[in-house]
């Protein structure tokens, strides 16, 4: 019998942080009676014990070589056996009635995924200014972070995430899935009872106010976007 959810968490030498998130995955599948949640940690070429941890743990291990965030959600999503597959960053905690929750929403028979919604792991002037900015641009956009899930059948038919993209592809996932949905006459949820409460890693290292900044740098300090995505999100020296 299939899985009820198939959790795909994308990691690239998470070893400091997948534990955590782990513990959280733990309290949400046993407050949830639904059906069973399978756990796939995509491991994107890790160097350190991310994939021994996911391992030990008892997680199904996929291993992705292409270093991009989108491979690695596409690499764990094809071996993923659920109804409804989720993803889930490997600095994210889960709330402990996510599974409760995204069932709720999708036993509805009127949505095709969604997002959870997230919450920081921390408040300061500076984050409350950046959400505020990021609430914003969801009421606009319609698209939302947390724990993203679509039906299976739905993410295989939209091809799921575009691996051309080094960032944002979650955005152009979300959109892609709302117009399916659109077009069956199903809605997207923007958020559920139960948020993901997401890491500050860049916020403790960079300052809480970077975010609402730092698009001024690129010209200044990396000549180009692309630059700056290479160098914030995937330089293993981490020089941003």
């Amino acid at each position: 019998m299939s899985p009820r959810f198939s959790l795909v968490i994308p990691a690239y030498n998470e070893q400091d942080y997948l534990p955590r998130l782990l513990d959280s995955v733990d309290r949400a599948r046993e407050r949830f009676e639904g059906g069973a949640v399978e756990v796939i940690v995509a491991d994107n070429a890790s160097t350190d014990a991310t994939a021994k941890i996911a391992a030990d743990r008892g997680c199904r291990v996929a291993s992705v070589e292409k270093r991009a965030i989108a491979s690695a959600r596409n690499g764990g999503a094809a071996i993923a056996e659920g109804e409804v597959i989720c993803f889930a960053d490997a600095d994210m905690q889960l709330h402990a009635d996510t599974f409760n929750a995204i069932d709720e929403r999708m036993r509805s028979g009127e949505c095709i995924g969604g997002a959870t919604d997230l919450v920081p792991e921390r408040w300061s002037l500076g984050l409350l200014a950046t959400f505020a900015l990021l609430k914003a641009s969801i009421a606009i956009q319609r698209v939302n972070g947390g724990t993203i899930f679509c039906d299976a059948a739905a993410f295989r038919e939209i091809g799921g995430y575009n691996e051309e993209k080094r960032y944002a592809e979650d955005m152009e996932f979300f959109l892609s899935m709302r117009k399916l949905g659109k077009r069956r006459g199903l809605k997207t949820v923007l958020k559920t009872r139960a948020r993901t409460t997401i890491s500050m890693r860049k916020f403790d290292k960079h300052g809480d106010w970077h975010m609402l900044y730092m698009l001024w740098w690129i010209p200044l300090r990396y000549g180009s976007m692309k630059n700056l995505v290479e160098a914030y999100w995937y330089d293993d020296d981490d020089r941003f």
